[in-house]
């Protein structure tokens, strides 16, 4: 069974998402999700498509973009297909995973993107480089600078390092670094802060 999902990102683009179900149709699809969001958002109809596909289906999409928001996510998406042996056609780029040209085709992809990834980490490496023998690096802001009177606040409200870090959604070690540096022990059971009301422990 062929499967088609339609995509635009804003509620503006009518006319889009009609010409996809149109082009979908137009080959054959049976089943048609379609939805109106961004790449970045929760894409329900997506999710549906996925959870209604069964195995020896192929999930049609006109182009690519429509089907993910960036590599990691294109992979995310072909591998939970891949589960339950379910195909994906992309139109435009004339590949069908269903067929060993279109995975060829489709890991040929998956390398040039790694390619360009590790390429662009090259260049950051040496842009790093340069700025440090110019004196112009400084590295990354630490993140619990930013986050340094909510980790206080929490703390003086009793809250675990533990909690604190969920919540905050931060390393445990990054708040047990920053109240260690603003006075405190660094051993299990030390000593309150240099204020005496955030004990680090």
């Amino acid at each position: 069974m062929l499967i088609g999902y339609a995509r635009t990102s804003t509620l503006d683009q009518e006319a889009g998402l009609a010409a996809q179900v149109r082009d979908l149709t137009a080959l054959g699809c049976e089943k048609i999700f379609s939805e109106q969001v961004s790449a970045t958002g929760q894409r329900r109809a997506l999710e549906s498509a996925i959870d209604f596909a069964r195995e020896g289906d192929t999930l049609v999409v006109t182009k690519l973009d429509r089907l993910a928001r960036s590599v990691k996510d294109i992979w995310g998406v072909l591998d939970r297909l891949r589960c339950k042996a379910v195909a994906v056609k992309i139109e435009n780029m004339g590949i069908d995973t269903g067929t060993p040209t279109g995975k060829l085709m489709l890991s040929v992809l998956g390398g040039v993107a790694e390619f360009e990834r590790e390429m662009m980490l090259e260049r950051q490496r040496e842009g790093i480089a340069k700025a440090k023998t110019e004196g112009r690096y400084r590295g990354r802001k630490p993140v619990a600078r930013d986050r340094g009177d909510e980790i206080l606040a929490l703390r003086r409200s009793g809250e675990s390092l533990n909690s604190i870090a969920r919540q905050l959604r931060i390393g445990k070690a990054t708040v047990f670094r920053f109240l260690r540096e603003i006075g405190g022990s660094d051993k299990a059971g030390g000593k309150a802060s240099s204020n005496g009301d955030v004990p680090i422990i």
